[in-house]
This record gives structure tokens, C-alpha cells and sequence, in this order.
């Protein structure tokens, strides 16, 4: 029994199974919301265009739609970040869960453009499918809170993996029944697609409940319990770091509101680090939002006439591939490296976007969106490791939130520009372009920071037992 269970204890390890148990159920819970919701993302992934374009809208209506929606989500993203560690994460993340269940209760009742506008802008809705609400900076915040060195890469990879499958799901089950109800008599191909919208909304209360289960130790501790006790402790230890003296600190600053408290909260170490990632992270995220796969289906719809359910079976396959490919992330980021796992796994994923137009037939055109989408997210996990392994755990939570603004920002003006292409008879010149800029951020990345050195955790040391003491009172296993 030893000598069969050998095979499958290494791939318990090797994959990273061993820290998710390890990190305890709030960490478990986190990744299933996210698992949750992107099943409910991956519906509107594929039909979202679609629907509109069944309503009669125009193609520019879409583009802006879809601008908006974006802008509408860095609005919300900015002000819950503001808020979270404040107000508490779960607080927020509940609230942003029923964001999502009344934009999802809207797109299932009405038909007007700007009722649907306005319940997307407001609200939570996937104009793209990608996760660029509330949610992922708080929730990958959290999960760095609650994971250390050696298991956050393999816990990230896990929080990634399992939005692949979610989306899989939502698109399998989305192109099924659409195709199903449209069949059915007295179903129009409008009122299927509102049906589908009753399972976002049903996906909205379960991630609500889910975040519900969650213990405190997924708020941010500080050792007094004060935000004015991190700072002082904070100043203290980067002078002790820096001149080996425990010269003592000087009175905290009175805190900044608004927008720039993000900032204030950020050490300048950190930021000349992160304004180099946060330029290149734009570069990728418009190249993103020019096409996402949302339009991607609507543009393969459109060339080649293909059903609901063929457009699911397709785009559910290419989840399954991307959640098999972000497996092998965290094994390849111990062995290769952040940066390099991060820039040798995308390149391949660019370049199947800037030459997807190029097929005549389905079948290659097929491919390549599989190997777009199999590699395209092996990247995530690393470089979220990255991030919280550069600084110090009282930023992550800004830190990660400005990166998420600026990438659903950087996206905003993506979708307007294919509308305004794909409306000319030029929808392939958005995903050359796209590849083009996506190739750059690869690069870009590679020479910024192949060589840098990760030491961002060197203060998380202390915080370790302190965190042991938390988990174990609200039942977590370490």
C-alpha cells in the first residue's frame, strides 16, 4: 500500500494540495466563491454580446456598454478597497455579493439599454468575463494574509485553477441551455438568455453565503490592534533595517482620505517597484479589453455562424485546458522562477492572439484559441506571489487594489475600440494589435525583473505566530 500511495502523496505536494489543507478552511471557502462566481462570469462570457446583439443594439452600443460597465467596476473596486481593512474584507466582500444578485435580478427582467446600463455600472456584472469587480484584490489580499512563503504561490495557483473551472462550468451549462429553452416552444432567443441570468443571480447568494462562513482571521491583524500602532511599527522596523539602530519612531502623519490614503499607505520602495509592474500590467490589460472573451465568441460567431451550444462546448473546453495549465504554475514558479514562469508561459498565449484571425477554417481558429486560453492564465498566481512578496503585508491590500484599478481601467478603453472596428468589417485588427501590445508586456516584464531579488517577506516572520494564535481560535488548521 506504501509503494501505490507514494505516487499519489508526491502529486498531493507537488500541486500544491498539501497548502491549501494546510492554510484551513477560510482559504478553502475563498477559493470556492471565487470558483462560485466565475461560474456565473462564465455565462455572461458567452453570451453577453450575443444578448445585446439579440436585443437589436448596435456594435458601438456594446463597445460602450462595455466601457462603461469597466469604469463602473473601477468606481466600485477603488471605493471597497478604500474601505476594506477598515470596515472589515467580509463586510465588504457580503456587500459586493449583493451588488451582484440585484445586477443579475436586472438583466433577467428588463430589455432597455440603459436600465441594463445602469444595473451594470451600479452594480456587479462580467462585461468580459474576466473577474474585474470587488472581489479578486481583497480575496487575493486575504489569501496572502493567511498564507506564508512557502504556500502562497501553490495557494494562488489553486485560487486561479478553480475560477477556470468555475467559468468552464458557467459556459458548458450557459450554451446547454440556451440552446435548450430556445428550442422549446414560446422561447425566443431573448428569453433564453434572461433565464441565464436567474442562475447569475442564484450564484450571487451562494457567494454571499460562502463569504458569510468566513472567520476573523481573514481580517487584517495588527499587533495592538490599531492602525496607528502598524504604522509606528512599521517605521520603526525599516529603521532598524536600514541603520541597524532602534532609533525611535516619529508620530504617525495624519492619514490622508480618499484616494491618496491608497497611496499613503505604500512605502516608497514599494512604489518605485510597483510603478514599473502597474505601467506594464496596463500595457496587457488594454490589449486585454480590446479582446475579451466575450467578443471573441461574438467575432467567431460572426465568421463562422456557429450555435449557441458549439460556442459553449468550445469556450468550456478552452477553461478546462486554461485550469490544467495554471496546475503546472506554482511547480514551474519553484523551479524556474516568478518572473520567468510568468513571462514564458504568456508569450505563447500573445502570440495565438495576435495570429487568431489569420485561419480560414473553425478547427485552427479553435487551436489557437485553446492555446490562448490553456497558457493565458499560468501568470496569475506568480504574479500575485509577486506582488505580496514585494511588499510589506500592511500594503497588500492597497497595493493589490491600485493593480486592480488600473487594470480594469486599462480595459475600459479596449472593448469601444473593437465596437468601433468590428462595426467597419475590421474586427481582425484588434486582436493584431492586441497580441502585438501583449508581446511588449511580456518582454517589458522579462527585462524589468528577471533579476531582481524577492524579499518582500522578510517582515512576515514575527507576524507568523501571531497568526498561528488567530486561526486556532476560529477552528483554522496551519
Amino acid at each position: 500500500m506504501s509503494l501505490l500511495s507514494k505516487p499519489f502523496k508526491w502529486l498531493y505536494h507537488e500541486f500544491g494540495l498539501s497548502s491549501v489543507t494546510a492554510t484551513g478552511r477560510d482559504a478553502q471557502l475563498i477559493i470556492l466563491t471565487r470558483c462560485c462566481r466565475m461560474f456565473a462570469y462564465g455565462t455572461n462570457s458567452l453570451m453577453l454580446a450575443l444578448f445585446f446583439s439579440a436585443l437589436g443594439f448596435a456594435d458601438y452600443q456594446i463597445g460602450l456598454f462595455m466601457t462603461l460597465t469597466l469604469l463602473g467596476d473601477v468606481l466600485l473596486s477603488l471605493f471597497l478597497t478604500l474601505i476594506a481593512d477598515r470596515v472589515g474584507r467580509r463586510r465588504v466582500l457580503l456587500a459586493g455579493s449583493a451588488l451582484m444578485v440585484m445586477s443579475g435580478a436586472t438583466f433577467a427582467l428588463s430589455d432597455n439599454f440603459w436600465i441594463l446600463l445602469l444595473a451594470a455600472v451600479i452594480g456587479v456584472i462580467s462585461a468580459t468575463g474576466g473577474d474585474f469587480g470587488p472581489f479578486r484584490a481583497i480575496e487575493e489580499s486575504t489569501l496572502s494574509h493567511l498564507t506564508g512563503p512557502k504556500t502562497r504561490s501553490d495557494v494562488l495557483s489553486w485560487y486561479v485553477m478553480m475560477s477556470s473551472m468555475g467559468s468552464s462550468l458557467g459556459t458548458e451549462v450557459s450554451g446547454r441551455v440556451i440552446t435548450w429553452l430556445q428550442a422549446r416552444d414560446g422561447w425566443s432567443l431573448p428569453d433564453a438568455y434572461h433565464a441565464i441570468f436567474w442562475v447569475y443571480t442564484g450564484m450571487g447568494l451562494v457567494n454571499a453565503i460562502l463569504v458569510w462562513c468566513l472567520s476573523d482571521a481573514c481580517e487584517l491583524q495588527t499587533p495592538s490592534g490599531s492602525d496607528e500602532a502598524a504604522g509606528i511599527l512599521l517605521v520603526s522596523d525599516s529603521e532598524s533595517d536600514d541603520e541597524g539602530s532602534s532609533t525611535p519612531a516619529p508620530a504617525p502623519a495624519k492619514k490622508k482620505s480618499g484616494f491618496f490614503s491608497l497611496f499613503a499607505a505604500i512605502s516608497p520602495r514599494t512604489r518605485t517597484t510597483m510603478y514599473k509592474l502597474w505601467f506594464l500590467l496596463i500595457v496587457d490589460s488594454l490589449a486585454d479589453g480590446m479582446v475579451p472573451y466575450s467578443l471573441t465568441n461574438y467575432y467567431m460567431d460572426r465568421k463562422f455562424h456557429l450555435p449557441a451550444s458549439t460556442l459553449g462546448d468550445v469556450t468550456s473546453a478552452s477553461y478546462v485546458l486554461s485550469s490544467v495549465g495554471t496546475a503546472f504554475a506554482a511547480p514551474l514558479a519553484r523551479r524556474l522562477g516568478l518572473i520567468n514562469t510568468m513571462v514564458f508561459t504568456h508569450i505563447p498565449s500573445s502570440l495565438a492572439v495576435l495570429v487568431f484571425p489569420a485561419p480560414p477554417g473553425v478547427v485552427l481558429t479553435v487551436i489557437l484559441l485553446f492555446i490562448r486560453t490553456g497558457l493565458n492564465n499560468m501568470d496569475q498566481a506568480p504574479r500575485s506571489a509577486f506582488i505580496a512578496a514585494v511588499v510589506l503585508p500592511e500594503e497588500r491590500t492597497a497595493v493589490m487594489g491600485i493593480t486592480s484599478m488600473l487594470r480594469t481601467l486599462a480595459s475600459t478603453a479596449g472593448p469601444t475600440v473593437t465596437g468601433v472596428l468590428a462595426g467597419n468589417d475590421r474586427f481582425w485588427i484588434a486582436f493584431v494589435a492586441a497580441g502585438a501590445l501583449r508581446l511588449a508586456y511580456d518582454l517589458g516584464l522579462w527585462a524589468m525583473f528577471v533579476n531582481m531579488r524577492v524579499d518582500g517577506d522578510r517582515k512576515e516572520e514575527g507576524n507568523d505566530v501571531q497568526m498561528t494564535e488567530v486561526r486556532k481560535k476560529n477552528g483554522s488548521t496551519v
